[in-house]
């Protein structure tokens, strides 16, 4: 049997990759807007059926661009899950907004449609939602509050490329979303995003947006005869070569994608019988939504039992790291936020999860290795 580590996450390497990047580099293009940035933006489209994509250098940079498109300010609040990336709070404050802070619901690691009535004032401007592993969150609590208090609703779709809500694509549920294509995510380009959007006003502004504050990506269509500066903007527009690799990855998606359930379901039917011998609660999915297979995750009785389990499985050669810490408990989040209800799911959540090696050339042998290291632990 092989002793070699066994990593959390490792980049699919798809086939056409250096096939495309010679392209680009053969060529006169390797900026942004060209011909594989067209194709990889079609594919995405298809996925999730959303009427417009744009992509973007990072998913941070998408949640960005979202910001700048409700014209957030330090009058407004934006709600956001204490159990969450950085970025889908620091996209916010750097607005000028408070973060404000809600609870998560303990089953799926998700924002809490409850806790997040409980914290909406008169300044709530938007909520940002991520549907963590690639499950969706409670979306039509969601939307209600949303259509019920007049904001606006933002999914930080990192995890959920492909995943659905009552058969309808994530990350086309509410007013903006995002994807990331970070090399750690199902899809990736090494650094990578996309902004998804159904609003033609919206897109038009987002358009300008991501190209510094121009309208150059009219120009390249021909509908005006030069460009200049028509608002604010940045640099959003990743390059040709960061789509290259991208457009080659969308091509294999359902190969990723049956890749990465493979491993899901080994976890899904061999662990439930020694995790309830060990009090050990395994990832759910409501029978609602279509999952990504983005993480398995598992959470121990405490902390101190999951901190045990990882320095376990560390020593048989299996990587599983814990997840975030909460942000309202953070420096930053003290600094810019604000959390009028504990957020006591969250930080118990955080404690105790623990992530099990999950991609798509996981061989069957590592799965196997995995599974037997996992339950030769007991609490």
């Amino acid at each position: 049997m092989s002793t070699e580590r066994i990593l959390f996450s490792r980049p699919h390497r798809a086939q056409r990759e250096l096939v495309n990047l010679e392209a680009v580099l053969g060529s006169d293009h390797s900026h942004g807007d060209g011909p594989f940035t067209a194709a990889a933006t079609a594919k995405l489209k298809a996925i999730t059926e959303a009427p417009h994509a744009l992509l973007t250098t990072s998913c941070t940079s998408a949640l960005e661009m979202a910001g700048l498109l409700l014209e957030l300010g330090p009058d407004d609040e934006v709600i956001v899950p204490s159990f969450a990336f950085t970025s889908t709070a620091t996209s916010m404050a750097l607005r000028g907004a408070t973060c404000v802070f809600a609870d998560i619901d303990p089953e799926t690691g998700n924002l809490d449609p409850a806790a997040v009535a409980r914290v909406v004032t008169a300044r709530t401007k938007a909520v940002v939602v991520i549907h963590y592993g690639g499950v969706a969150a409670d979306m039509a609590g969601l939307l209600e509050l949303a259509a019920a208090h007049g904001f606006a609703v933002v999914e930080d779709n990192a995890h959920g490329l492909g995943g659905r809500w009552r058969g309808r694509p994530l990350g086309t549920l509410g007013t903006l979303g995002t994807l990331s294509f970070h090399d750690t995510k199902n899809v990736h380009c090494g650094e990578g995003g996309a902004l998804l959007l159904s609003d033609e006003i919206l897109m038009a502004r987002a358009e300008i947006i991501r190209e510094k504050g121009t309208d150059r990506a009219r120009f390249l269509r021909g509908a005006v005869d030069k460009y200049s500066w028509q608002d604010i903007g940045s640099s959003y527009l990743p390059s040709e070569l960061n789509a290259a690799v991208l457009d080659a990855q969308l091509d294999e998606f359902d190969l990723i994608q049956t890749g990465r359930h493979r491993v899901w379901h080994a976890y899904a039917t061999a662990l439930p019988e020694w995790a309830r011998r060990n009090d050990i609660r395994l990832m759910t999915v409501p029978a609602d939504r279509e999952h990504t297979a983005h993480l398995y995750y598992l959470r121990a009785p405490s902390e101190r039992r999951r901190d045990d389990l990882i320095r376990h499985l560390a020593g048989l050669g299996v990587s599983a790291p814990f997840h975030y810490v909460p942000l309202d408990s953070s420096p930053a989040g003290l600094k810019l936020g604000r959390t009028p209800v504990p957020c006591a799911h969250s930080a118990e959540f955080s404690a105790t999860v623990l992530r099990l090696p999950l991609w798509p050339d996981l061989a069957d042998e590592q799965v196997e290795r995995v599974i037997d290291a996992v339950t030769a632990f007991t609490v």
